[in-house]
């Protein structure tokens, strides 16, 4: 598959399908009160860059953000590749894309904070295959045993 990833907005409806594609994955798999997803209008906040992966007919299959926090702090928001699309390393592609510009902005440490329930693990790996360890609680989030925490250092 050729894949383009590309920074874009997330004020478009094919994203917005995506996003509701991720959170209908997720629903089930945690408490809703143990959920710590962004909305497509906070994903427009400047603080956050979008990057889209298409494939060479131009479709969206996957999503990735950095969500800057200043003082060299940057977090990894709502990584999703389409079922179908997957098995081809977009995720992996997406991180990488991630992390580029997180160390372009100077940050020096990326965390990311996902599910500990059955039916993550194919993000586990994304994450542990892509250098991230596991680590304690990050930013606010509570510790409930419903998340994972991942960080890695980037300087």
């Amino acid at each position: 598959m050729t894949l383009v990833i590309s920074v874009e907005t997330p004020l478009q409806d094919e994203i917005r399908h995506l996003v509701a594609e991720l959170n209908a994955y997720m629903i089930p798999l945690t408490p809703r009160e143990f959920q710590f997803q962004l909305t497509v209008e906070q994903m427009a906040e400047p603080s956050v860059t979008l990057f889209v992966a298409r494939d060479e007919t131009g479709r969206a299959v996957g999503m990735g953000a950095l969500k800057e926090h200043g003082e060299g702090l940057g977090e990894v928001k709502r990584m999703y590749t389409l079922p179908e699309a997957r098995g081809q390393r977009i995720g992996a592609s997406l991180l990488e894309t991630v992390e580029r510009l997180a160390r372009a902005d100077g940050l020096s440490l990326l965390v990311i904070e996902t599910g500990e329930a059955p039916g993550f693990e194919a993000a586990w790996r994304v994450y542990e295959h892509g250098g991230f360890e596991v680590c304690g609680a990050v930013l606010d989030y509570p510790d409930s045993g419903y998340s994972r925490f991942y960080e890695k250092k980037l300087s």
